[in-house]
């Protein structure tokens, strides 16, 4: 094991650990399944077809993570599918989503969580049809930056207690093959909670969610950006101000850098769990193209009330304070 925690070590792992992507769900033509042959809905007042909103999950997730957000997308007509992140290297895992955004006919949304706001990053790059990013406590990175990297810019990660080790201490570090560079990482089923959740949900659905996580590989979390897509799309981000994953201040770092529409919500990392309605909320207003207006909420300490979340805007940048129940 001492040769696996040099080569980790020597690649910076200790630095920080990959967040459970942000799960993208892909939707395809019809609301009712991919393969549907039916005609997109529409938003009952223009006519035009609704956007398809595109979630992709992160670290330690899968698809089903996002179930609530899917099902009240869908209850207000949108097509949405979540699709399913291999979580193996960030060049594969981005063109396996960006086969799948050139087959939607139509406007898209595209959500990533954690590791999938890097994997969306880099994906919508180029694909025309991408007209709003949404990063759900997700990287977000520019060119030549590495997830691991970023988790590691400001302290907040939990995923290690001790920056001086060779392995970052929440993780179990599997081999894969024989080639000691090439490992699954798993966050410890006794960190779960902490890490991933802040310890806002009960035993039972923490265990559940710590046993069926799926696993990704070191080399994702260490593989530098090739095309930063929020440079040239409109992009809004959530950022949980009780995130021990990545870290609340690397992600508001990575949200300012982008110039994205911010909202931020008392929760942990896996907000989707804790928060769904804050998660929707925020994806909605991008597929309205609802940027909030200085003009409409103020620039200096006036609260608007948004779609009945109490919200606070910002001037120099558009940031929004909510101050969301807890689950």
């Amino acid at each position: 094991m001492a040769h696996i925690r040099h080569i980790l070590a020597r690649r910076s792992l200790p630095l920080a650990v990959l967040l459970p992507a942000a799960a993208v769900m892909a939707a395809g033509p019809s609301l009712a399944s991919e393969g549907g042959g039916s005609a997109p809905p529409t938003d009952g007042t223009s006519g035009s077809a609704k956007p398809t909103i595109v979630l992709v999950h992160g670290y330690w997730a899968d698809a089903s993570g996002w179930d609530r957000i899917v099902e009240s997308l869908q209850a207000q007509g949108y097509p949405v599918v979540a699709t399913a992140n291999p979580l193996r290297s960030l060049s594969g895992d981005a063109d396996h989503l960006a086969a799948r955004l050139r087959s939607i006919e139509g406007p898209v949304v595209l959500v990533g969580h954690s590791y999938g706001g890097a994997v969306i990053t880099n994906a919508a790059a180029g694909i025309p049809n991408v007209e709003s990013l949404v990063y759900i406590a997700g990287f977000a990175p520019d060119k030549g930056e590495t997830a691991f990297q970023l988790a590691a810019k400001y302290p907040g990660s939990r995923v290690t207690d001790d920056p001086s080790a060779p392995v970052p201490t929440a993780l179990n570090a599997v081999p894969l093959g024989g080639d000691a560079t090439n490992v699954d990482l798993y966050l410890k089923p006794e960190k779960f909670g902490d890490v991933f959740l802040s310890d806002r949900l009960g035993a039972s659905r923490t265990q559940v969610l710590a046993a069926t996580q799926r696993p990704a590989t070191a080399a994702s979390g260490n593989e530098p950006t090739q095309a930063v897509a929020w440079k040239t799309v409109p992009s809004w981000y959530l950022v949980p101000t009780d995130d021990r994953t990545i870290g609340t201040d690397n992600l508001r770092f990575m949200a300012e850098r982008a110039k994205a529409t911010t909202v931020e919500v008392d929760a942990p990392h896996a907000v989707m769990e804790t928060n769904p309605d804050d998660v929707t909320h925020l994806i909605l207003r991008a597929a309205g193209d609802s940027r909030p207006s200085l003009a409409k909420t103020g620039t200096s300490g006036r609260t608007a009330i948004l779609g009945g979340t109490a919200v606070l805007a910002v001037a120099a940048g558009t940031v929004i304070a909510i101050r969301a129940r807890r689950a």
